[in-house]
């Protein structure tokens, strides 16, 4: 279907332009006068062949999207048509890919599919919760609504995110930066201090010979030692990425001391938060459950929200299910079972939400404040030892000429 550039007065006399996709210059004109607008200029848009270079993931950002979101939500509220807003939005965005992205949610809109559909386009950009909460707006007529529900979920998944990666990344930059500096000082530093002490003569402390043999070895060694951590780190990123490597490390990482309690807590968080837009949106809660389960982050979590899904399209509650699955503490449990008696399914769960986004908070914090100074000390005594094996020849030398 061929695109038209248009332009066109609005009843005030404001002159309008963009692009719209239709079968004829007549279709575009009676869409323009649909929308209260008089054409001006109509004609077919010039074919236009661009280079595309190679792009990884969708070139939009969660702040984005929920910019997006908030702008849009205040926009349907103030009574602006929805192609207006797309088109408001997309033409000030200065992501170029979500200009893209807007500038083509416009056009399929424009062609009477409902902005649901439209969404569905893109996928890497928009996901399965935010086309079905956008459809449930367009059905209940709540469209502003649900997209500032959308805006705060973005926003506490992003935070939720964020906690985890700074868990995760402060001892992992310790741990590499230990490796760099002890592999340095043996490969390099070592070494001189070995032809010192030969130079010097004598029998060397056992600590220091044995730090001068680890050298010796890495050093004959480390042309096959480097390639071989090197594949093993790709292979293990690899098996990562696989179905079954993707179960056992989400199983394992449940199982971790300290951080294992962090990532529960934060899928509690992200099920009771999600749980309770979805439902409180008017989505069935049969549909919500597996859109949940695909957003879980966690395939142990996503096949314990299948199996509550499965028995209450038997007939069971909410509430037995997930005691079964032994993922959901059982005060979590016992809240949803107070919720679904009282018929406030939606607002006790975010209520949780709430909840446990705090106690992600101070978890994080309370690991953080524990890793802190037990990276210190492990580097500190790792390189210290190394220091005192070195001069401790130097030392016992001193003392002998005294």
């Amino acid at each position: 279907m061929p695109a038209f550039i248009w332009e066109a007065r609005t009843r005030a006399g404001e002159v309008k332009n963009g692009t719209m996709v239709a079968d004829t210059i007549e279709a575009v004109q009676q869409r323009l006068r649909q929308q209260s607008l008089q054409p001006q200029s109509v004609k077919k848009q010039p074919l236009q062949i661009k280079l595309k270079l190679p792009q990884f993931g969708s070139g939009v950002s969660s702040k984005d999207l929920v910019l997006f979101t908030r702008q849009f939500s205040t926009m349907i509220d103030a009574g602006l048509p929805l192609v207006q807003c797309l088109d408001i939005l997309g033409n000030q965005n200065d992501n170029p890919a979500f200009k893209k992205v807007l500038l083509d949610l416009k056009s399929t809109v424009e062609t009477g599919t409902t902005f649901a559909e439209a969404l569905k386009k893109h996928p890497k950009v928009f996901d399965t919760l935010f086309v079905n909460l956008v459809a449930a707006g367009e059905t209940g007529g709540i469209l502003d609504t649900i997209m500032n529900r959308l805006s705060a979920y973005i926003e506490k998944n992003i935070k939720l995110v964020k906690q985890i990666k700074g868990a995760m990344t402060y001892p992992l930059v310790v741990l590499s930066v230990s490796f760099a500096v002890v592999s340095v000082l043996l490969l390099f530093v070592i070494p001189t201090f070995e032809k010192m002490f030969k130079d010097m003569g004598g029998t060397l402390p056992g600590l220091t010979q044995g730090l001068i043999d680890i050298s010796q070895w890495l050093q004959a060694w480390a042309i096959f030692i480097f390639p071989a951590i090197a594949a093993i780190v790709v292979a293990g990123i690899r098996f990562k990425q696989t179905k079954r490597g993707t179960e056992i490390f989400d199983k394992t990482i449940l199982k971790a001391p300290v951080f294992g309690d962090i990532v529960r807590k934060v899928a509690v968080a992200r099920f009771t938060s999600t749980m309770g837009t979805m439902l409180s949106s008017g989505v069935p809660i049969l549909d919500s459950l597996d859109i949940v389960a695909r957003s879980a982050g966690n395939t142990v979590v996503e096949q314990g929200i299948l199996f509550v899904r499965a028995k209450i399209s038997e007939g069971k509650t909410m509430a037995q299910p997930l005691a079964d699955t032994k993922i959901f503490p059982p005060m979590v449990v016992q809240m949803i079972a107070v919720g679904e008696s009282t018929g406030a399914l939606d607002k006790m769960l975010t209520k949780i939400a709430d909840f446990y986004e705090e106690e992600v908070d101070e978890a994080v914090a309370a690991m953080t404040s524990l890793i802190e100074p037990f990276m210190m000390v492990f580097l500190g005594g790792l390189l210290g030892t190394m220091m005192i094996a070195m001069y401790l020849p130097i030392f016992t030398m001193a003392g002998s000429l005294k």
